[in-house]
């Protein structure tokens, strides 16, 4: 516990308070950065750029629309979209109006979305011309939605025989954008990002433009993202996925050129982005990059400014980090969670680490990093024991800090313990704070980036009925770096060839699960290993299957 000093007996500073609102990042923007450019790949296929000035006007346009809506203070505000301009408004005019804005994954199944959508009970859902189809699906199921609002203009708007439609160009041009964005405290709610990653229903953390405004400040520091005004950044994390690693605040904080990839996100259209808008950095999965990276290879093509990408949600193989310096580009390894906003960790050479071997300096940048000013963590044995930092000892690492949620949005008990925040990661810190993910205590796969859960996987494959038991554990892929596994026991009499089997259970999942939760194999095993309670023996299973191999 650290000691306390009574306000009395301190001598209070004259320095003045102004809460920080997320509004006055994008009018930071405006006044010293107005000129440069905001670049989208759109939805209908060409390319937009406006600037940082036309940007915040839209904003305020934004604003005054949800008021007209009959959206205030504290209500929750949707979004189903790709990375582009309209959505970097919506995040801006939602949150600077006092709403909160609720970005929303579309990779979910379906009766996820839908529960997001009413737990979080949003009262207005834009979304991108592509989710039209997911939209009409889900209607019948989100009873608080009032407004269903595309993000288009009136000549692009789709018709639909299920959904009373409003078009976002046409409810922008109704408003004047005089509208000054109101001053409240800093505390308030922001946004809200819905976690899969733990079993049972989908968690939300709810954070404020306080947390907002000093993650931002975080990530873009040299050493962290190091992001400026003379970077031209491309944020290939999506924006619906802990709000693109926070680069919609800390580009218009810093200044620097967005350029967003939309929905086309394989080699050839993201290499075309980055080579004609001068891309400098971008943030991203391994699987993405996997794909870049064929792309540069198979056609014999050069990075002309790309220097640096951030790589975090899976950690990046050794293999990938030598390819990219291949072509002269850097990876950054980083490490986080929507519960932490979502950055964590970096991982940086000290100077002292620059006079050594290559490989000892691989080594370092393998790992997961150092925690970012604003954020402590340790990690704790099995009786909540803090355990050294000598890179050798592993536990649960446990997190604390101003952007890190100490509860889920309408839950009544907090996760923390003893004021820290329970990853689920187990992992090693060396003497020098670098953190290295060595395993995890939560039974999910990680698949290029998203989270599987294999509770979820195991309750439908049981409901087979040649099934007894079975367990989901991840096994290694060559391209999404996890991929789920189903270990079966056949129940007593079944008769059926297993290579038949397998392709029952498999599509026994379709429409239960989403189409990329599938396992992508079935083995069969005569016991299943369980614990003295009665429960699955993950690890006896994973080391079963160490050595299984998936075909990409």
């Amino acid at each position: 516990m650290h000691p306390t000093i009574a306000p009395s007996a301190l001598l209070m500073s004259q320095m003045m308070s102004q809460p920080m609102m997320i509004s006055s990042l994008l009018t930071h923007a405006k006044n010293n950065y107005g000129t440069t450019e905001i670049v989208s790949r759109r939805t209908e296929g060409d390319i937009h750029r406006y600037t940082y000035a036309d940007c915040e006007q839209r904003a305020r346009q934004v604003a005054q629309m949800l008021s007209r809506l009959g959206v205030g203070p504290g209500d929750r505000v949707g979004t189903l979209a790709w990375n582009g301009y309209r959505h970097l408004e919506l995040y801006y005019g939602i949150s600077g109006s006092g709403s909160v804005c609720h970005t929303i994954n579309p990779r979910l199944f379906e009766e996820q979305i839908s529960y997001i959508i009413n737990h979080a009970e949003d009262k207005v859902i834009f979304f991108d011309v592509s989710f039209l189809a997911l939209i009409e699906k889900m209607l019948p199921q989100c009873p608080t939605v009032q407004h269903w609002i595309c993000l288009s203009d009136a000549d692009n708007m789709p018709a639909s025989d299920f959904v009373k439609l409003a078009c976002y160009e046409t409810l922008i041009a109704e408003e004047q954008g005089d509208y000054d964005w109101p001053v409240f405290d800093e505390c308030a709610a922001s946004a809200l990002c819905y976690t899969s990653g733990t079993t049972g229903r989908p968690k939300g953390a709810l954070y404020s433009h306080r947390s907002t405004v000093l993650h931002a400040y975080a990530s873009a520091l040299p050493g962290s993202l190091s992001i400026s005004s003379a970077e031209v950044i491309m944020p290939v994390v999506p924006m619906f996925h802990v709000n693109a690693w926070g680069t919609p605040y800390s580009c218009p904080m810093t200044g620097a050129k967005i350029v967003f990839p939309g929905a086309k996100l394989d080699g050839e259209s993201l290499f075309e982005l980055i080579d004609s808008e001068r891309v400098t950095m971008s943030a991203g999965v391994p699987t993405i990059w996997a794909g870049l990276l064929q792309y540069v290879k198979e056609n014999k093509r050069t990075f002309h400014t790309f220097k640096r990408t951030v790589i975090g949600g899976s950690t990046c193989p050794a293999a990938m980090m030598e390819s990219f310096r291949e072509y002269g580009v850097q990876v950054v390894h980083a490490w986080g969670m929507t519960e932490l906003s979502p950055i964590g960790t970096v991982a940086g050479l000290k100077a002292a680490d620059l006079s050594k071997p290559r490989a000892e300096q691989d080594h370092i940048l393998q790992k997961q990093g150092r925690s970012l000013y604003g954020i402590e963590m340790k990690i704790v044995d099995g009786e909540g024991q803090q355990l050294p930092n000598d890179g050798k000892a592993f536990g649960d690492l446990l997190v604390k800090g101003a952007w890190v949620i100490n509860n889920y949005f309408r839950a009544e008990q907090s996760p923390l313990v003893d004021g820290w925040f329970p990853t689920g990661d187990v992992s090693t810190i060396d003497a020098d704070g670098n953190m290295q993910i060595t395993d995890r205590s939560k039974d999910v796969i990680k698949s290029g980036g998203e989270w599987i859960s294999s509770i979820d996987i195991e309750n439908v494959a049981v409901a087979h009925p040649a099934v007894l038991i079975a367990a989901c554990i991840a096994v290694h892929h060559p391209k999404w770096d996890e991929r789920p596994l189903l270990v079966v026991v056949k129940k007593p009499g079944v008769t059926q060839d297993e290579d038949t089997l397998k392709k029952d259970i498999q599509t026994f999942f379709e429409g239960k699960v989403a189409k990329w939760w599938i396992p992508d194999d079935v083995s069969f095993i005569d016991k299943m290993p369980l614990t003295a309670t009665g429960k699955l023996m993950k690890l006896s299973l994973r080391e079963m299957f160490k050595d299984h191999r998936l075909e990409q």
